[in-house]
């Protein structure tokens, strides 16, 4: 069964907390029109303040995607891990992997807050946004609403 998946990865730092740079970054799209790709492989968007947020999209493959994807035969088993895990903000409490049916597709945020070694720099941020599709999907499939939705968005201020 085909399994599709993109990874969208916006980072920032306090510089984009407030302003008009906070309006730019929270209109980031959460999905991207898919490119073609070949099996095994994910779509990868990266967004940056340092780029004025403009999405820079590439191919990877699906083992090096932060996402834990089991084929259970007739589901699809998806968990996304924190990474890395001293990353803030604390989750205590995890929700479950989740299962995807054929023609299902899950829309999972985590996001993070970090302070540079000795806390020399200011704290930067990122958003990961996993989309994963189970069955054939069309190239717009992202551009919808999700399916299931798993927000572990936390406060990171």
């Amino acid at each position: 069964m085909d399994i599709t998946v993109q990874w969208i990865r916006t980072s920032w730092t306090k510089r984009s907390r407030g302003g008009e740079a906070a309006v730019r970054r929270n209109a980031a799209p959460v999905g991207f029109l898919l490119p073609e790709l070949s099996s095994g492989s994910a779509h990868c968007v990266r967004m940056s303040e340092e780029d004025g947020f403009e999405p820079r999209a590439d191919r990877q493959d699906l083992r090096r995607v932060g996402a834990d994807l089991r084929d259970e035969g007739d589901r699809l088993r998806v968990h996304v891990p924190v990474e890395p895990l001293f990353g803030l903000p604390p989750r205590p409490r995890r929700p479950p992997a989740v299962r995807l049916l054929p023609g299902q597709w899950v829309r999972w945020q985590l996001n993070y807050r970090f302070s540079s070694a000795l806390g020399i720099r200011g704290w930067s941020y990122w958003l990961d946004t996993f989309n994963v599709a189970y069955g054939p999907v069309g190239p717009d499939v992202f551009l919808s609403g999700p399916t299931l939705l798993v927000d572990e968005r936390g406060p990171v201020r």
